[in-house]
């Protein structure tokens, strides 16, 4: 999708806010999201440790509730990614998905082998402290973050071999969701990471092995991405030694996350395959919490504006005022268009925390479903419209937006 206009912004007098200075905020923002991704991830770590140290039935709860707070700050700085290539060549590290999560662990025998388009898709690393990958021998005897990343993490160029981030992390939390489009999230026992005879599922030590590196992997990729927004970070740096392309950047992960990442892959496919498969956070049920933090980490960007973990908020110049000052009925509608979606996105979550699980919503024939997720990518698809309206209005130059083949060619999704 390819957004074009000229470029008169900056020679304007008399600006509501500098371009840079607006720059300066949005990185601001930024690293103080991944900060908070890093600080939860780090609460997150404490509680994994605990789990394996003693398992318990507490403990894995424990476990899980860390993961769900982590979950709150990371989805906010989805917005900071399309735009800024240091954020998307990353990314894949963290937040990678769907998985096949055999290539992890046990899983259930419905979920089959090996197939033509992975042949690891049932390593089971877990059970496994040697294996064969392209025809070189990998040592695994102690799962470590090396292994996971130099190895395993999209191994044999597979995609779907995710290894590292928050959903392996997910998966070694709550299992697999087996419950198709009813309700229940995964159920993987506390038993799972426990010792001697209690020890289910085989291999609890190497399990709790992978789940501690996987976590500190996160936090190790979380502390890399954070400091690429520090004062001398290179994230920073890029996005503010050009004011054009920096607000390009700016409106390129708002637009893309709304409409092509959010509206299409993580919404409208799903519903259109009536696929819990698609669901983004599957294993733990989260998916509903997951989009509408992503919608308002894009309305965030625009209002320049961040709440943090702790109550206090980071906020300064914004791109609206800049649109403000460019075209106020742009920025007007705009506003009201982002308010709609996020009310949008929060009846999901709603929904969801009242019974009605996003699995369910996305069953074939299930009106009030459909209902809700169609309404959260209708207001989606909606924003990005005026997102592209912006880019015109400030004179932006040549902006290209993710698409996705459920709203942009659906007969293509079947094929």
């Amino acid at each position: 999708m390819l957004v074009t206009g000229a470029s008169a912004l900056f020679a304007a007098p008399g600006l509501a806010a500098e371009p840079e200075a607006v720059l300066q905020n949005y990185a601001d923002i930024a690293q103080a999201s991944y900060g908070d991704s890093l600080t939860t991830a780090t609460a997150l770590r404490e509680a994994v440790g605990a789990l394996v140290e003693q398992p318990s039935e507490q403990a894995l709860l424990a476990a899980r509730q860390a993961w769900l707070a982590a979950r709150v700050p990371y989805q906010q700085t989805e917005a900071f990614r399309f735009g800024n290539p240091i954020v998307d060549d990353w990314e894949g590290r963290v937040n990678a998905w769907p998985l096949d999560e055999g290539l992890i662990d046990y899983v259930d025998a419905s979920y089959g082998g090996a197939t033509d388009e992975n042949d690891l898709a049932a390593l089971n690393v877990i059970a496994n402290p040697e294996f064969t990958l392209s025809g070189e021998q990998i040592d695994a005897a102690t799962i470590t973050p090396e292994l996971i990343q130099d190895s395993l993490h999209e191994a044999g160029a597979v995609e779907a071999n995710v290894a590292s981030g928050y959903h392996a992390i997910e998966f070694l939390l709550w299992g697999q969701d087996l419950n198709g489009t009813e309700a229940g999230a995964g159920e993987r026992p506390w038993t799972d990471y426990a010792s001697g005879d209690d020890c289910t599922g085989g291999n609890c030590d190497r399990r709790g092995q992978y789940l501690v590196a996987a976590t500190d992997l996160l936090i190790a990729d979380l502390e890399w991405i954070t400091e690429q927004w520090a004062a001398e970070g290179e994230a920073r740096a890029a996005v503010t030694a050009d004011p054009q392309a920096g607000l390009s950047a700016m409106l390129t992960g708002m637009g893309s996350l709304s409409y092509g990442e959010m509206a299409g892959e993580r919404m409208r496919l799903g519903l259109m395959l009536n696929d819990p498969e698609e669901e983004h956070d599957c294993f733990s049920d989260n998916t509903a919490n997951s989009h509408y933090y992503d919608g308002l980490g894009i309305q965030n960007v625009y209002l320049g504006s961040y709440t943090r973990v702790d109550g206090s908020t980071v906020s300064g110049p914004s791109l609206s005022e800049l649109v403000v000052a460019a075209d106020p009925a742009v920025d007007e509608q705009l506003r009201a268009e982002l308010d709609a979606s996020v009310a949008a996105l929060d009846a999901l979550r709603q929904a969801a925390e009242n019974g009605l699980a996003y699995d369910q919503m996305l069953a074939r024939g299930n009106a009030e479903g459909e209902k809700l997720i169609m309404a959260a990518v209708d207001g989606l698809v909606t924003q990005t419209r005026s997102i592209e309206r912006a880019v015109t209005a400030l004179d932006l130059g040549n902006v290209d937006l993710e698409g996705s083949d459920s709203l942009d060619n659906p007969e293509a999704v079947f094929q």
